[in-house]
């Protein structure tokens, strides 16, 4: 099974951090956010990963290399302006196949097991999403969850809402007969789910979205500290 870690944001809401530095590449806990999921996906046995890039990403790639310092392969794209989500997939889909993938948003933190996405069986679903307790700063969530399955609000379901956590089981089915250009993900996941092909689960686990300098300083400092040894 291949990944792909979405790293090409221009990391806005964390400047002055990232005016020159690529957010990826900020640290907690001594290491840069996106080597915490290089080494997860590595230790789960997954070491084909794909990685978009656009703001400072010769930064990026001049950090990470080919993988081979992690004991993964790495390979790269590069997107003149970002591209978005769904954009950025659908530039990388000639690297990542035709059978499900991996993704992961390279600017959350989580200590969730990746292990159990191995495991995932989409039969005819196009993504399985998973999804997290609602932080302080996204109170209303994004989608509700029941029966193992991810609706909009506007399907009006009973269950729970919850945030995208940014990390999930993607079919390239999902962006057949798409044009390449910039495209966001959240509206083709919300059609998907209106033809019932979103399966969903709850994160088990801490997940922190790593969105503003004070939310790193705090995610830094409770990692030094041993919260979540």
């Amino acid at each position: 099974m291949k990944a792909m870690i979405l790293a090409a944001g221009l990391g806005n809401r964390m400047r002055p951090l990232t005016l020159y530095t690529p957010k990826p590449l900020l640290e907690v806990g001594g290491k840069p956010l996106i080597v915490w999921h290089i080494e997860k996906l590595r230790d789960i046995g997954v070491t084909e990963i794909v990685i978009n890039s656009a703001w400072l990403a010769d930064k990026l790639i001049s950090a990470l290399g080919d993988g081979s310092q992690f004991g993964v392969t790495i390979r790269w794209t590069r997107e003149e302006e970002g591209l978005e989500t769904a954009g950025g997939i659908i530039n990388a889909l000639p690297l990542l196949g035709t059978e499900p993938f991996i993704l992961v948003n390279g600017d959350v933190w989580t200590t969730m097991d990746f292990a159990p996405l191995l495991n995932v069986t989409l039969d005819e679903n196009l993504a399985h999403l998973v999804l997290v307790d609602n932080p302080t700063q996204h109170p209303e969530g994004d989608f509700t969850l029941a029966d193992a399955r991810a609706f909009t609000f506007d399907q009006q379901i009973e269950g729970e809402n919850l945030t995208f956590s940014g990390v999930s089981v993607i079919h390239p089915k999902m962006f057949d007969g798409l044009a390449t250009g910039k495209r966001p993900l959240a509206p083709l996941l919300k059609e998907a789910m209106l033809a019932h092909k979103v399966a969903a689960s709850k994160l088990v686990g801490a997940w922190v979205d790593v969105g503003t300098p004070e939310r790193l300083s705090a995610l830094d400092l409770e990692i030094r500290q041993g919260k979540y040894a």
